[in-house]
């Protein structure tokens, strides 16, 4: 075949990839500008006389072995970023699970009971407003165990906008809706399956996705007071404590992205679940 023969790339593909990559490109470039100035003041404030705190330079210089090496494992509590953070996430995995799971029950029966919501509310707007860290000394006392202590304060700090949520998803369905469960004479069950969760889902993720971010922050603050347990909560208490400055700052950064990742990948569940219409 001569060069002539060869058929043209496809014109339609080529502008597709083209549009897509500049789509991406229009959405990267505004958040690296503004870090990238963000970063410039934080290091020009460094350099001030006086100044406490080091700058994103001098956090590299002191801490690059950690970012080079987060998977190191010298026993006990010495470990890289990646372990003291995957510790952290299994106690919010498996207090946020359980927080998801109580928080929708109870926000169903409180939606759908008016007596059992009027019972409730007083106690649930009581125990929302309590602080994560307030609970820790309560958890420690009843609980004597750092452990099961700190997942206890997540999930006591994360069941709360999920029920708060899930039962105002319940009580906003629309009434025509329950007229098609009349006219259609649906069971219980049928119609919890059919019109209560998927009318109420958009709010019970808004619960869940506000949750997650709680959860997250609850157990920073949950492992910061509790001693020896692998976490990323400890390794900030303990590296303060040793006047490692850079290291807390780097662990402020990892957190901050972690907490970003988790929330987008909430919005990416909620997008995949809920119809087109709900979202």
């Amino acid at each position: 075949m001569t060069i002539a023969q060869k058929r043209p790339a496809n014109p339609r593909l080529s502008n597709s990839f083209i549009s897509g990559l500049q789509k991406q490109l229009s959405e990267l470039i505004p958040p690296a500008i503004a870090l990238a100035i963000f970063l410039t003041i934080w290091q020009l404030f460094a350099f001030t006389p006086g100044a406490t705190l080091p700058g994103p330079i001098q956090v590299i210089q002191d801490t690059w072995v950690l970012i080079l090496w987060p998977f190191y494992d010298r026993g006990g509590l010495d470990k890289g970023l990646f372990w003291q953070i995957l510790a952290s996430l299994q106690r919010v995995a498996i207090s946020y699970t359980l927080a998801a799971i109580v928080g929708i029950g109870l926000g169903v029966l409180i939606g759908v009971n008016k007596t059992m919501s009027k019972a409730l509310d007083p106690i649930i707007q009581l125990l929302r407003t309590v602080p994560p860290l307030a609970w820790v000394p309560i958890s420690l006392a009843a609980l004597r165990q750092n452990e099961p202590a700190a997942l206890f304060v997540i999930f006591i700090t994360a069941i709360w906008p999920i029920l708060i949520n899930t039962a105002v998803g319940v009580t906003q369905i629309p009434e025509d809706y329950n007229n098609v469960a009349k006219v259609l004479q649906l069971n219980r069950k049928d119609y919890f399956i059919n019109i209560l969760i998927p009318a109420a889902l958009p709010y019970i993720f808004t619960g869940l996705r506000i949750a997650i971010g709680l959860a997250w922050l609850a157990i920073i603050a949950a492992e910061i007071v509790m001693s020896g347990i692998v976490g990323i909560g400890f390794f900030i208490w303990d590296a303060y404590q040793n006047n490692n400055v850079s290291e807390v700052i780097l662990a402020l950064v990892y957190i901050g992205v972690v907490g970003l990742v988790l929330d987008k990948m909430m919005g990416w569940l909620q997008n995949k679940i809920l119809p087109a219409e709900q979202k």
